[in-house]
């Protein structure tokens, strides 16, 4: 923020720039006013603010000032007060040169700008609120003064205004500082809902590993969500690129293994080994049993197909043939595994319908056909976490 905040105050800090322009319009200064203010410029151009003050200080004593030298007054005093750090000065100062009327045309969006950052640098929210609003109001658009009131609005605790400043363009994709401000107003105000659709958007605009690694942790921990999905959060996890240790891999294999797909676990261990995060150190052994017992695996499981897939055709029920697609898939024959998969599908009789779509889905993403795993996903509604994964594979469908 601290950037965005010195691009929103460097406007106040250009108005001595302003009010030496103003001073040398047609209109007379007195020399009891002209004067002090005089030095006290010298003086701020050597960076002596508080000596520059107390000269504005003497202007601002001499009796019967008209409009005019008022409001140069307020405008050296607002400039040097905010370089100075004395935000309430600046303020009052500034306060009293939107007040005067005699801005000249254009100039009110400038001290605008200026009031809405030196409030924000005060901690002073209401008043940012107030001055970043009406900057807007008068056709202001510097992204900076933006990002001040959002953030003045997450200070407050207002979410109903964060969010409706992050979705009030739909044309605009938002920045990733906006949904983060999205996001932590929503963990502060103890809105689950809230915050896992910040974080879904953040995942989906800007898929960053951390932002995934939240939302499958959150999504495990739902109530009611069934551990056998274990290895579709691995999928993901993977698809993400949150599997980097050698247990995420040895893991994964393991499942792949145990849900009769071999040639995925193969996948996985063929990763591993390239990323030389298998097959290093104290475990290696260890990783190479798994290795060869994974190729065995698949060698078992090619010879015994033709077989299994006969039955599978034969049967009444999908589930072979969902299975067996799979093992297709992840061993590049894409389009000969998803129309056997699909096939499954189509046949019913499964025990657990919106685990083949889950499935189908991500072999529709592995194969690189993200329009029609979307499509399939939409219809996984089950409530025991199958239907929050595929939400999830949908948003990275989409991205």
């Amino acid at each position: 923020m601290s950037r965005t905040l010195r691009a929103a105050t460097a406007a106040a800090f250009l108005m001595l720039s302003g009010a030496a322009f103003v001073a040398s319009a047609q209109q007379s200064v007195r020399p009891e006013v002209g004067n002090p203010l005089k030095v006290a410029q010298g003086l701020t151009k050597a960076g002596k603010h508080r000596e520059a003050l107390a000269e504005i200080a003497k202007a601002d004593a001499a009796g019967g000032k008209t409009a005019y030298e008022n409001l140069l007054i307020n405008q050296m005093r607002g400039s040097v007060a905010a370089q100075a750090g004395d935000n309430e000065t600046a303020m009052k100062a500034f306060d009293a040169v939107l007040a005067s009327g005699n801005l000249p045309a254009g100039e009110q969006q400038k001290y605008l700008q200026a009031l809405s950052g030196i409030a924000y640098r005060a901690k002073d929210y209401p008043k940012a609120i107030t001055y970043a609003t009406k900057y807007r109001t008068v056709g202001g658009t510097d992204p900076a003064i933006r990002t001040v009131l959002l953030q003045s609005y997450f200070l407050t605790n207002d979410c109903g205004n964060v969010s409706k400043m992050v979705g009030d363009v739909e044309s605009r994709k938002p920045t990733e500082e906006e949904l983060q401000i999205l996001a932590n107003c929503h963990l502060k105000q103890k809105d689950s809902g809230g915050y896992v659709n910040a974080m879904e958007k953040l995942a989906t605009y800007y898929p960053k590993k951390e932002y995934w690694t939240d939302l499958l942790n959150r999504v495990q921990k739902k109530p009611g969500f069934s551990d056998r999905l274990a290895l579709d959060v691995y999928r993901l996890k993977a698809a993400t690129g949150n599997i980097t240790s050698a247990a995420d891999y040895m893991e994964m294999a393991q499942l792949s293994l145990q849900a009769g797909i071999p040639a995925e676990a193969k996948n996985v261990v063929d990763k591993g080994y390239a990323a030389k995060v298998l097959g290093v150190g104290a475990e290696a052994d260890r990783q190479k049993r798994l290795r060869d017992l994974v190729e065995k695996s698949l060698a078992d499981a090619k010879k015994a197909r033709p077989a299994l897939e006969a039955e599978a055709q034969a049967a009444k029920e999908g589930t072979d043939l969902v299975k067996i697609g799979a093992n297709y898939v992840y061993e590049g024959s894409a389009d000969k595994g998803i129309k056997m998969m699909e096939e499954g599908v189509k046949r019913g009789g499964l025990k657990r319908p919106d685990d083949a779509k889950l499935q189908l889905g991500e072999a529709l993403i592995q194969a690189g056909q993200r329009g029609k795993a979307v499509n399939v996903l939409k219809d996984v509604k089950g409530t025991d976490g199958t239907a929050d994964l595929a939400r999830l594979w949908s948003l990275l469908a989409q991205r």
